[in-house]
């Protein structure tokens, strides 16, 4: 098995759910990732601005797999910018 930079979108948002994190509007938000070229920036973009378009992401296990979502971040190789923009988007859901 190769590197899971080279993963897909599916396997990190399955993880994040594995995680305990809820996706609102999910069959948008895994349409405009097919679409993009650059996945990862796309879901950052998305965090950060998807709730205009329904796109929302609620932690489910009222944070006890706070490490486990900063795994999956580092495991796909997302910059540390893009954790804090997830993380916001997170803190925004009320």
């Amino acid at each position: 098995m190769g590197s899971l930079s080279n993963e897909s979108f599916e396997a990190f948002l399955d993880s994040l759910k594995k995680a305990g994190i809820e996706i609102s509007n999910e069959s948008e938000l895994r349409e405009r990732l097919a679409e993009a070229q650059r996945w990862r920036y796309a879901f950052t973009t998305l965090a950060a601005n998807g709730r205009s378009i329904g796109i929302r992401f609620e932690d489910r296990s009222a944070e006890h797999n706070r490490s486990e979502i900063y795994r999956t971040f580092s495991e796909f190789q997302f910059p540390e910018t893009a954790v804090a923009i997830f993380d916001a988007s997170l803190k925004a859901h009320h």
